[in-house]
């Protein structure tokens, strides 16, 4: 039997479970400012995903990876969210510094 798959699978759900609420807080306390991090780390983690030979590790840095440029987008439909109310705005927040 094979499960490579259902391996990946799993690693994929966690890792998407695990980005949506750090997407949150880091919108929350940061805004969407802090983007350029979300960027950096996905593009570190496609470069790696390229030089690693194994395909357990290889993929699940890909897809980290790829997450974390979703995770950019993510970012700016937050602050949408909380502009609407969907989510609570953080009062310590300036409320210049996401214009």
């Amino acid at each position: 039997m094979n499960f490579t798959g259902l391996i990946v699978g799993a690693i994929s759900f966690l890792i998407i479970g695990i980005l949506h609420p750090i997407v949150i807080k880091v919108e929350y306390y940061f805004g969407k400012h802090y983007w350029p991090v979300f960027a950096i780390s996905g593009l570190i983690c496609c470069i790696a995903s390229v030089l690693v030979d194994n395909i357990l590790i290889s993929i699940p840095l890909a897809i980290l990876g790829f997450s974390l440029f979703w995770s950019i987008m993510e970012l700016f439909e937050q602050e949408k969210r909380v502009q609407k109310g969907w989510f609570p705005a953080n009062p310590a927040k300036s409320k210049n510094q996401d214009k």
